[in-house]
Formats: structure tokens, C-alpha cells, sequence
């Protein structure tokens, strides 16, 4: 009877004392009530301003189809209009179909974790246990929600002070310039190594459509292509392009003009080293150099060649050409993606082009996805949210350096994705009217590094490593995506730095590939060490 009565009682006093945190937790109805209104605001905010950003470029896209469709309807028959905008309108309802499977996708990842957090949080504040509270739940989501939607921005904006080039600063030096490019000799920004006047140079071709400042990512924080060759001692030279807003030669370049420029720079470089030049593009500055190359006009100034993740044949990039095979014929124009300057010359409007690749990969890149997953990144319970000047870096270079291409150049890259390279070896584009063939560089003996990212969602690993059909080149595989070797792997200290030898074991099956791999600078480095063995 006695421990009946005392269970009980014991029962009793542990219902009171929930009744008595019940009671007190209206106390906190207020602040979380506040903070959780104060969060949705900022969501909303956060949908209009990503899918605003996402859409800015249609605006000019609608205004180009405008313009070209306008003229194909008084020449083409009514009936091969109808079926060609079903076509296209079956295109739209495809795409914006994976569009909302994978916004629905993400949004119901994030969710789910919410209600686990948000029933913990509940019961930590009714039975008063260890953990975050209703009201410190709250406040989390608050703070994160403000992080992403006004926070984050403004630091996206700021970094641009540290991030890509900035000659006015000092650290790089003009060597030489044409009407179209300047060539800067990038000098280290290690205060304690100097440039070695006998060593061997180097010429770095950017990538047209993401700019040149990837390749200076963050030289603040270690992270650049091009110092990373620099701070080696080795004599470093980057091609910049001119603005093409306000240069006209720009704006009319054609690719015998970009190779004769380069054939100028080569010679100017050696001149001054008294040795042959490595030469070294960057994505589509890799499909430029080779076709340089493959033209006959760099022979006798180019011993060495490097390209990292170049479209060498993009009709083998698998996803973009399926994107393409979907759209219906009639509006594979690059007319569709021109825009009239005020002095009437007609160039590639880079905002339309990178709008395009997001429309490609149209399931990570949906605005909606791309704001949950930045939710995801700063929302780990127990972590701070902290913004990286990494992630802030990718998000300036992504919104403010979209460049806008000329007509010429972008034509010839356009038809690399749509020809495929002759069985010959033979390239579908010509420059100086003669044809281009990979074997050429075997013969003139020229040592090629052929560098690929094994997640590269850009550049199929196929469309670069299209040479090794015809010619013996070096193969290193980097883990990571498109931009890696321009930011993870540009630290020197990095697991797989592009300065050093490094073990990876890819999932590219190749007889030439054990897992060990060498970086575009030891590769120079080497070259250099062998030369001077040589001598």
C-alpha cells in the first residue's frame, strides 16, 4: 500500500512539474512568434530574389528571339512554323518539368530536416532537457534566413575587392599589347621568391566566357592559378582581354586575329627568355591555343603545351549536346544569343550564354534549388554559420563576371559543338583557310599535359581527352569540378596542388593513369629542370 502511495505520488509531482514548464512556456510564444514571422518574411524575399536573378537574362533572350524570329516568319512556311513552336513548347513543358521535380526534391529534403529540429526543440523546451529550445530553434532560423537573403549578398559584393585581378594594385606588369589583348607578367605575391630570369616561361590563355579573374581566384588566401606558377620562380605571363564594350577591335575579332595576337605575345616572351614558351588555355583558352597550335603560326616559339578542362571536341560534351538534340532545329541559331552595340557590330551577349548552361543543368541550377541549397550550407545545427570568402569568391565570379564574346570567335566554337572531330583527327573549323589536325603537334614534338576534373559537369572528360586518339599526351585527373584547379587546387598546400605530384585514384578507366598524376606547375617545373640537366 505504501508503494502504491509513493508511485503515486511520484507521478503526481512529475505531472506538476510538467504542468509548471507548460505554463511557462507561453512566456517564450512572443520571441519565437516574432522570429518565426520574421523568417517567413525573409523566405519569401529570398524566392523573389533568387528566381529574379535566375530570370534577368530572359529579358534579353526574348528580346533576341524577338528580333530573329521576326524575320523567319515572313520567309519560312506557316505550317514549319506551328510544328517548329510545339516543338519548342513540348521543349519548355520538359524542362520545366525537371525544374519542379528537383525544386520539390530539395525543398522536401530541407523540410523534413526542419520538423525533426522543430519537434526536438519542443520537447527540450516542454521537459526542460539538455539541447535547443523552441525559442532558440526560432532564432536560429531567423538568423539564418537573414544570413542568406541580405548578408550573404552584400559579402558576395564586398569580396570583389580580393577577388581576380586587380592591376591598379600592383604585383603584375604589361609586357606587351595588341588591339584586342594585353599580356601581364604576373609576379609573385610571396615577398620571398623572385622571378628566375633563365627559367622557363609560361603564357596562360583564360577561359572566354568565365573571364580571367578565375584564374587570380583569391590571392589573398593562396588560392590562384597563376601565382601558384609565379610563386615557383617561374617567369608567368597571363593574356587578358580588352574590353569588348568599349573596344571595337574586340568586338570584331575573328580567330585569325586571336592567333596571330598569340603568335605576337609568344614572340615577345621568348625574346625576353631566350627560350621557347609553354603555352597553357583554360577551357575554351585551351580550344584557342590548340587551334593556334594546329595553324602552323606558333611553330618554332612553343615547345610545351598544358590545357586544363578544354572543350577540344564539345560535340562529345554528352550533356550539353543532349540539351541541344532536344531543342528543335530551328532555334539552334547563335542569332538567338546576339546583341547590337550602339555602334551596330553584333556580339554574343554573355549573360544569354551563361544562361544557357544554367538551363542545361537546369535541375541543380532552378533558383528555388540553388536557395534551399544555400539554406543547407549555412544551417548545421551545433555550427556557427560562418560566410567563406571560397563561396563568396564562386558567387561574385558566377554573377558579375559574365562577359559578353565575339561574334567570330564564339561561331567557331559553336561549330566544335555541333561537328564532331574527323576520324582523321582533322578539327571542323579552319583558320587562315587551312585545315587543323591534331598530329601536327606530335610532329613538331611539342610536350602536351592534358588536365581534366573528374566532376567536371561542364566539359565532359570525352571532349577533352579527344587528342590522345592521335597524339601520346600526359593525362592528370583532379578530383572536384570545372573551376577546381583555379581554386581548390591552386593552394599549394592543397591535397592534389597543381604544384606538385599527387596519388588520386579516379574512376576514369585509363591504361595511362595509375593514380599518379603531376600538376600544370610541377609539369613546368620539370621541363625547366630537365632543361637546365640538358645544358
Amino acid at each position: 500500500m505504501n508503494n502504491l502511495f509513493a508511485s503515486f505520488n511520484d507521478s503526481f509531482e512529475m505531472s506538476k512539474d510538467f504542468l509548471e514548464r507548460l505554463s511557462k512556456a507561453p512566456s517564450k510564444t512572443l520571441e519565437v512568434s516574432l522570429n518565426l514571422l520574421k523568417g517567413v518574411q525573409m523566405f519569401w524575399n529570398g524566392v523573389f530574389k533568387y528566381t529574379n536573378e535566375f530570370m534577368d537574362p530572359s529579358w534579353n533572350a526574348l528580346n533576341a528571339f524577338d528580333n530573329v524570329e521576326g524575320e523567319k516568319f515572313r520567309h519560312m512556311p506557316p505550317w514549319e512554323t506551328i510544328r517548329d513552336y510545339a516543338e519548342l513548347l513540348q521543349f519548355n513543358v520538359e524542362l520545366a518539368s525537371r525544374a519542379l521535380n528537383s525544386t520539390l526534391t530539395q525543398m522536401n529534403d530541407y523540410q523534413l530536416l526542419q520538423v525533426r529540429d522543430a519537434l526536438m526543440a519542443t520537447l527540450n523546451t516542454l521537459f526542460d532537457c539538455e539541447g535547443e529550445d523552441i525559442a532558440g530553434f526560432a532564432a536560429r532560423k531567423a538568423q539564418i534566413m537573414d544570413l542568406v537573403v541580405y548578408l550573404y549578398p552584400k559579402a558576395i559584393r564586398e569580396i570583389g575587392s580580393e577577388y581576380g585581378l586587380h592591376f591598379d594594385k600592383g604585383g603584375y606588369r604589361k609586357l606587351a599589347e595588341t588591339d584586342r589583348y594585353e599580356l601581364y607578367q604576373v609576379l609573385p605575391s610571396d615577398p620571398g621568391v623572385s622571378v628566375r630570369k633563365d627559367g622557363k616561361p609560361i603564357i596562360i590563355v583564360p577561359p572566354s566566357v568565365l573571364g580571367a579573374n578565375i584564374l587570380a581566384f583569391l590571392p589573398g588566401e593562396n588560392k590562384s592559378y597563376v601565382h601558384c606558377f609565379a610563386n615557383q620562380g617561374i617567369p608567368t605571363y597571363l593574356r587578358v582581354v580588352k574590353d569588348i564594350a568599349t573596344t571595337e577591335a574586340v568586338q570584331l575579332m575573328t580567330p585569325e586575329d586571336d592567333t596571330l595576337d598569340t603568335r605576337f605575345f609568344c614572340e615577345r616572351v621568348m625574346a625576353k627568355h631566350g627560350r621557347p614558351v609553354t603555352l597553357n588555355g583554360y577551357c575554351q583558352g585551351g580550344y584557342m591555343t590548340t587551334v593556334a597550335l594546329l595553324s602552323g603560326e606558333l611553330d618554332g616559339l612553343v615547345d610545351a603545351y598544358i590545357t586544363c578542362v578544354a572543350p577540344l571536341d564539345g560535340s562529345r560534351s554528352i550533356a550539353l549536346v543532349e540539351y541541344m538534340k532536344h531543342l528543335p532545329p530551328r532555334f539552334m541559331d547563335l542569332g538567338h544569343s546576339i546583341k547590337t552595340l550602339a555602334n551596330g557590330n553584333q556580339v554574343i551577349d554573355g549573360k544569354i550564354l551563361s544562361w544557357v548552361y544554367k538551363l542545361k543543368s537546369i535541375e541543380k541550377e532552378a533558383p528555388i534549388v540553388t536557395f534551399y541549397r544555400d539554406l543547407m550550407m549555412f544551417d548545421r545545427p551545433g555550427q556557427p554559420p560562418e560566410i567563406s570568402k571560397t563561396a563568396a569568391a564562386i558567387n561574385h565570379w558566377m554573377l558579375y563576371d559574365r562577359r559578353d564574346l565575339p561574334l567570330g570567335i564564339t561561331q567557331m566554337s559553336f561549330k566544335s559543338y555541333t561537328t564532331p572531330v574527323d576520324k582523321d583527327g582533322t578539327l571542323p573549323v579552319r583558320v587562315f583557310d587551312r585545315p587543323l589536325n591534331f598530329k601536327r603537334i606530335k610532329e613538331k614534338g611539342v610536350q602536351w599535359l592534358i588536365c581534366i576534373a573528374e566532376k567536371d559537369d561542364l566539359v565532359d572528360e570525352a571532349a577533352t581527352l579527344v587528342p590522345l586518339e592521335w597524339v601520346d599526351a600526359e593525362v592528370s585527373v583532379f578530383p572536384k569540378g570545372h573551376t577546381a584547379m583555379a581554386t581548390s587546387w591552386s593552394m599549394p598546400l592543397s591535397e592534389c596542388a597543381i604544384n606538385k605530384n599527387f596519388h588520386y585514384k579516379c574512376h576514369i578507366p585509363s591504361s595511362r593513369s595509375d593514380g599518379n598524376f603531376r600538376g600544370p606547375v610541377r609539369f613546368q617545373l620539370d621541363l625547366e629542370e630537365a632543361h637546365l640537366q640538358a645544358n
